[in-house]
């Protein structure tokens, strides 16, 4: 065990380690995958999309561990069999306080399943290398959803730099379809229109 506090991106490279070394696919959220499509923001949460199978739930919870996270394989297995509401498993450093929330990957949620699908690898150069994240597009939608919820104005923030970096390659079809199964349509092209007027 290493007592020493740790960085968010030491963090984010001692996590993927552990899922890598537990055989489970993954995909970054969250303000880290932001770093990819958008610009760098400063965060002390890790959001993960996790394709836990059963036989990988024991080892995830060794490897945790070992990297001084401590999260008890009952935990991990009740999350990924109970059909509950959206809330992640929380894995924290012990020495940093650093949080990562672990999103299983259900059955009955479309729009994660197919997030999982679409996403896309990227290198973040060292010490991190290529990685899984979530797509620009499905980046968008979780924001909106998030957005919605909180009313917190980082998801705009986060959302704008995304479509002034990407706009010309971005999906938008996908994004309006996802939109209007969510009910965000009207969200979704308001803040499209605000982004526009602001760039007259």
């Amino acid at each position: 065990m290493n007592s020493k506090p740790l960085e968010i991106v030491e963090f984010l490279k001692l996590m993927i380690d552990a899922l890598e070394s537990s055989g489970i696919e993954y995909l970054i959220g969250g303000a880290i995958a932001e770093w990819a499509w958008g610009e760098a923001r400063t965060t002390q949460d890790l959001d993960l999309v996790v394709n836990i199978p059963f036989d990988a739930v024991t080892r995830f919870s060794d490897e945790l561990k070992a990297r001084d996270m401590l999260v008890p394989a009952e935990v991990i297995l009740d999350a990924i069999i109970e059909n509950r509401a959206d809330i992640p498993i929380n894995a924290i450093h012990m020495y940093s306080g650093i949080k990562a929330d672990l999103y299983p990957v259900r059955s009955g949620d479309e729009l994660r399943q197919e997030a999982f699908r679409r996403r896309m690898k990227v290198d973040y150069g060292p010490p991190i290398g290529m990685v899984f994240v979530h797509s620009p597009e499905d980046l968008i939608l979780y924001k909106l959803i998030y957005f919605t919820i909180s009313h917190q104005s980082k998801h705009i923030r986060d959302i704008t730099a995304i479509i002034r970096a990407k706009k010309d390659a971005l999906e938008i079809d996908y994004i309006e379809l996802w939109a209007t199964r969510l009910g965000l349509l009207t969200v979704w092209r308001e803040l499209l229109e605000d982004i526009e007027n602001a760039s007259v």
